[in-house]
């Protein structure tokens, strides 16, 4: 039997590492087989790529180019880790995919949604996530919470638009697919964020 394929998605900030720590634990001790990972990441090859995109020295990098590695490193993650897993019957935790890329190529910087629509066929068809789980919260406050973790990647580096764009991209993509998604309010303290996720499974998977 096809096991579940979760994504959380969400801006700088926005307490996606935490909340993937929550579900994974939770769901474990529910019975299920998780495999957790991320995106652009969870293979070798993904994360040396994930290296470069993020690397703050790589800033002549185009927004194609950026398009280009965040699909190579996807089709690689799909083919070795996401649908092994879910053909095994485990369920996938995936801290962002596809619709991060929507968000942050598309919204953030403008590259044409057919590009993406194209890419996004190529290399994974029709396979979307079972439940789409977006922690949102305002830009500012994401930005200054995101700020106190390390230095800044090459994305975090970008302007207050940028990510205005993203969040307005993400909030799009939601509207647009509401049998998917569930937008989750990440301004309020991290249990209470918790327990809006928790019920957010129940919900929509039966977890």
């Amino acid at each position: 039997m096809r096991g579940r394929f979760i994504t959380m998605e969400g801006g700088e900030g926005a307490g996606k590492s935490t909340m993937m720590e929550r579900v994974a634990d939770w769901l474990g001790q529910s019975g299920y087989r998780v495999v957790q990972t991320r995106e652009p990441g969870g293979t070798v090859l993904a994360e040396k790529l994930r290296d470069i995109l993020l690397d703050r020295n790589n800033l002549s990098i185009s927004g194609k180019a950026e398009l280009l590695l965040m699909f190579a490193a996807r089709a690689q993650h799909l083919d070795e880790v996401i649908r092994p897993a879910l053909e095994r019957g485990d369920w996938v935790l995936c801290d962002r995919f596809t619709d991060a890329t929507w968000a942050y190529q598309g919204g953030g910087r403008g590259l044409p949604g057919e590009d993406i629509a194209v890419l996004e066929t190529l290399v994974h068809g029709d396979l979307q996530p079972d439940l789409t789980l977006l922690l949102d919260l305002p830009v500012e406050q994401g930005l200054k919470r995101a700020s106190r973790r390390s230095a800044a990647d090459r994305f975090e580096m970008e302007p207050h638009g940028f990510f205005e764009q993203v969040r307005q991209a993400y909030l799009d993509r939601a509207a647009a697919a509401p049998e998917r998604f569930v937008v989750i309010d990440a301004a309020p303290a991290v249990e209470e964020v918790w327990s809006r996720i928790r019920s957010a499974l129940q919900e929509r998977l039966g977890a």
